[in-house]
């Protein structure tokens, strides 16, 4: 048993856990601040996104990995914010969300996983 835990997951695994890792943390994120969002799922949101990242991050480099999904996170919950506050957006606000996700597009695109 100890073997399969040490065993690292494919590449393209990690790279799938940190994206659902990114889009529990919209979630947990934005129940921090939305009643909407019961407390229950925030917490299962939470602690899923985080063992999803230290897996992924068995296999990826943990810059990359935590960049990309705290750039995730970080547009996810913006664009839930602009969504529920009425759409208020700035065209600055916008050219800033599509260089952060142009950010996350490049990391992702220019890593190397640790697998050989």
């Amino acid at each position: 048993m100890t073997e399969k835990m040490d065993k690292r997951i494919s590449e393209s695994k990690a790279w799938g856990y940190v994206v659902i890792g990114g889009l529990l943390e919209i979630v947990w994120a934005s129940g921090f601040k939305y009643e909407a969002i019961p407390p229950i799922v925030v917490l299962i949101a939470l602690l899923t996104s985080f063992d999803l990242i230290i897996r992924a991050a068995k296999t990826l480099p943990i810059g990359t990995v935590y960049a990309v999904f705290a750039g995730m996170g970080t547009l996810g919950t913006t664009i839930v914010e602009i969504v529920w506050s009425g759409g208020e957006v700035s065209g600055l606000r916008i050219v800033f969300i599509l260089t952060l996700l142009a950010c996350i597009i490049g990391l992702k695109l220019s890593s190397k996983g640790s697998e050989t």
